[in-house]
């Protein structure tokens, strides 16, 4: 099976391009935007040679994961253009619950969510299964002419295989038993994306995608620790304030809100990270 657009992403103007290996999906983009591509542009590919995460980490896309990237040149301001990881993470949770049968992957039942969804969402961009990582969400951006921006929506998953040598669980979809190939998940992917996307509306529906986010959070309700800048704060996670910003309690009760950091739970919260 070829990768191709859901028919609702296609009569909204998406279009696809699909590859068999590339260096970086994100990096092809936003070469594209600078070129004088219009945007509403899915690169998809099974394999990617040189992908990336947050802080410049490395991506692994092995043969047979999806490494998708959405290029968009919204309007309006860059900081709401930010929130938009949160509709990939939704619109990637969407398509998995569509393409994965029930009973195939389990609920989360261990720590502090009450485990109501079979794939949930770890702030600020990461989408987990069975409390593993399964995908991670890099939004990138680069300047154009005119004061105008691009917007690289960066999603990779793994379908067939997973990274072994990290600091945190991490896992795939063939290690969990569901039979879904990487063209069959992009198919929904590119539907639920324009579902979430009308949902966001530029910003001005951003209080609905985060009541929809919060209730597939990960860790809602538990003791986090978050690593910033080299520090750890140590609290229970509260909520994700209007902005899409973590917010936590700490030890003396004190609520901080946090715009950037590496966020634990559970058992490693209580640990030394």
């Amino acid at each position: 099976m070829a990768f191709r657009l859901a028919p609702t992403a296609a009569s909204e103007g998406f279009r696809l391009e699909a590859h068999d290996s590339v260096g970086s999906t994100n990096a092809l983009a936003l070469e594209h935007a600078r070129a004088g591509d219009p945007g509403k542009l899915w690169v998809v590919s099974k394999k990617q040679e040189s992908g990336r995460g947050r802080r410049g980490r490395a991506w692994a896309t092995p043969e047979g994961n999806l490494a998708a990237t959405l290029l968009l040149l919204p309007g309006g301001e860059l900081r709401l253009a930010a929130t938009l990881g949160f509709v990939a993470g939704l619109a990637l949770a969407d398509a998995l619950d569509a393409v994965v049968p029930r009973g195939r992957v389990a609920v989360a039942l261990d720590g502090a969510s009450e485990g109501r969804n079979r794939f949930e969402l770890k702030w600020p961009n990461d989408v987990l299964a069975s409390r593993a990582k399964l995908a991670g969400i890099l939004l990138e951006s680069t300047m154009l002419d005119g004061g105008r921006f691009a917007v690289a929506v960066g999603i990779g998953v793994n379908v067939v295989a997973y990274p072994e040598d990290l600091p945190y669980p991490a896992t795939s979809l063939q290690a969990l038993g569901a039979n879904c190939d990487a063209e069959t998940l992009f198919l929904a992917l590119s539907d639920a994306w324009s579902e979430n996307a009308r949902l966001w509306d530029e910003g001005r529906g951003l209080s609905a995608i985060r009541k929809r986010w919060l209730a597939r959070a990960a860790g809602l309700g538990g003791e986090v620790a978050v690593r910033i800048d080299g520090n750890v704060v140590r609290g229970v996670f509260e909520t994700i304030d209007e902005d899409c910003r973590f917010v936590i309690r700490d030890d003396e009760g004190s609520v901080l809100t946090i715009a950037a950091g590496d966020v634990h739970f559970g058992a490693v919260a209580s640990a030394r990270v």
